[in-house]
């Protein structure tokens, strides 16, 4: 049975990855586990790892190092992809408030912690630990451990102050939710409408009455407008066709048009008329309103067509065909010849059926190759993102040069090749499933190795007085921020309720929370909420661990 021993307890490179995985498997199970409508999902494998270190298990402290970095790097990155497309666009219109509110929570937060530590006596690292656990956010707590080791500090004391925070932390944004709406919400408030989304398509019946149109050609109504639109069909004298950009308009044509639902309006008054039939039902048969055009959805998947622009490919004027809508990442955009492609892009193509099957030559079609991940992307954003991270970067007032490290670097890089990666021709798309897995992956690592590394010291912390001013401490980070921002939210800035805590959980990395709040308030308010602010606030959260550390440890 020696074998079975060393397996398990000699530590080697096969005894770290079998423990690991262990560790990973059993956290991943029971994180499935649902009490009271609360499950922990990932976050799990923290705690399985505690119990490990709890009843002795180790391994290698040079592998405890790789893995525990390898995993943060990996899902900081894989993040920072995912939320990249979305992260600049956050700040438009409503966005910007909603942003404000939850930089508000964080500074709230970060200034009591701060203050905190001088009237409790927990020194600081122990305290950002402390907070990281309050707001749920691990991988700030990865930032301030690389601060922690740049600076030759213990690293251990901030991950026993996150694992003792932690639970109250998921659990207090749900009961402050549940404060609010006793509180400050009246039943009849939850029953708000869906915000307009202004990337939203309208397809509408127009006939054209304007004079002022008349014997004038489609590019130059289009100059006129400020309204975007597409003219997707055009019915004259009982015959249809796709109209080009030089088609010129006349009294009676009728005009099937896509354009934004704010959009709407204008176009009734640009051409004349609206006609009363509903064209966005999802189960209209497109090919069946005339016999000579198809409609189908064609994916772009040849990668020299990433980062062009739509109008550069000029399918109108080649194959005669018309591109109505573009599908992205599940939302529909208006295809206007600025659109910048990206690869995944779905287009709807409107032609013969002749002139269809040879654009889709054009643009690959080839879904099964979009499977296939790209992974010179993400091992060269890693390096580019550890470069960046290992950048010393001098501030004043502190003696060290600052460095974003392992946690900072690679998910700017990650956010900034997920926006901009398409307009420099780089394929960075990858399916969901596949950011999924990366990012799992690697927080499961990185939560594997952080539990296994604090599990030794756990219960004796948490079992003195100070775990439990710990514990309490904790709990004011998270429940005090999350009520004071929700007031002002419902009270002065006048938000709705839905996206109040969509915001609140998205400033606090609480999937777990918005679980709750999307079963529990009408609507997708909460999800379009939290997707608004989580870009930003989980960015702010990595670099403020580092800044508080550096600023006030030097």
């Amino acid at each position: 049975m020696d074998w079975l021993y060393n397996l398990f307890l000699e530590p080697s490179a096969l005894q770290a990855v079998v423990v690991l995985s262990l560790i990973s498997a059993i956290g991943l199970g029971l994180g499935k586990v649902r009490m009271w409508g609360i499950s922990l999902g990932v976050t799990f494998v923290f705690f399985a790892g505690i119990l490990a270190g709890h009843f002795g298990l180790k391994i290698d402290q040079q592998m405890l190092n790789y893995a525990e970095s390898f995993g943060l790097v990996l899902f900081v990155y894989a993040l920072g992809l995912q939320v990249g497309p979305g992260f600049f666009s956050s700040f438009r219109k409503g966005g910007v408030r909603l942003n404000m509110l939850g930089i508000g929570v964080i500074l709230i937060g970060t200034l009591m912690a701060i203050i905190g530590s001088w009237c409790t006596g927990i020194s600081l690292p122990d305290m950002v630990g402390i907070l990281c656990g309050a707001t749920t956010n691990t991988p700030a707590l990865g930032a301030a451990q690389q601060t922690l080791k740049q600076m030759g500090m213990e690293t251990s004391t901030p991950a026993l102050g996150c694992a003792v925070s932690y639970p109250l932390g998921v659990i207090g944004v749900i009961l402050a939710i549940l404060l609010m709406r006793k509180l400050w919400v009246r039943d009849k408030d939850l029953n708000v409408p869906e915000k307009d989304n202004e990337n939203k398509t309208y397809i509408g019946a127009f006939q054209v009455h304007n004079p002022g149109i008349f014997g004038k050609s489609i590019k130059e109504i289009a100059e006129w407008s400020h309204a975007k639109f597409v003219i997707s069909r055009l019915w004259r004298n009982g015959k249809v066709s796709i109209p080009t950009s030089d088609m010129i308009l006349k009294e009676g044509d009728r005009l099937l048009v896509i354009t934004s639902e704010k959009g709407a309006e204008s176009m009734t008054i640009l051409f004349g008329e609206q006609e009363h039939t509903d064209w966005n039902k999802e189960d209209i048969d497109w090919d069946a309103i005339d016999s000579k055009l198809i409609s189908q959805r064609i994916v772009v998947t040849r990668p020299e067509l990433n980062g062009k622009k739509l109008g550069a490919l000029h399918l109108r004027n080649h194959y005669g065909v018309n591109i109505t809508r573009v599908y992205r990442s599940g939302v529909q955009l208006l295809a206007t010849a600025e659109l910048t492609l990206q690869l995944g892009d779905r287009l709807t193509i409107v032609g013969e059926a002749a002139s269809v099957h040879n654009v889709e030559k054009v643009l690959g079609n080839a879904i099964k190759s979009l499977k296939e991940p790209n992974l010179a992307t993400v091992f060269v954003g890693i390096i580019l993102g550890l470069i960046l991270g290992a950048i010393p970067i001098s501030l004043p007032g502190i003696s060290a040069p600052v460095k974003l490290g392992l946690a900072g670097g690679p998910i700017i890089v990650g956010i900034l090749i997920g926006t901009f990666g398409p307009r420099l021709h780089m394929i960075t798309y990858t399916t969901r499933s596949a950011n999924l897995m990366l990012r799992a992956l690697g927080l499961s690592l990185y939560l594997a190795c952080l539990g296994l590394d604090a599990g030794e010291h756990f219960f004796e912390t948490v079992f003195r007085p100070e775990g439990l001013l710990w514990i309490g401490v904790g709990f004011i980070l998270t429940l005090v921020p999350v009520l004071i921002m929700g007031l002002i939210g419902l009270r002065w800035a006048k938000v709705d309720f839905g996206s109040v805590a969509g915001m609140l959980c998205g400033s606090m990395a609480n999937p777990m929370a918005l679980n709750y709040a999307n079963d529990t308030i009408p609507g997708d308010n909460p999800s379009v909420s939290y997707a608004t602010v989580y870009p930003l606030c989980m960015f702010l959260r990595v670099i403020i661990a580092q800044v508080l550390l550096m600023f006030l440890l030097n």
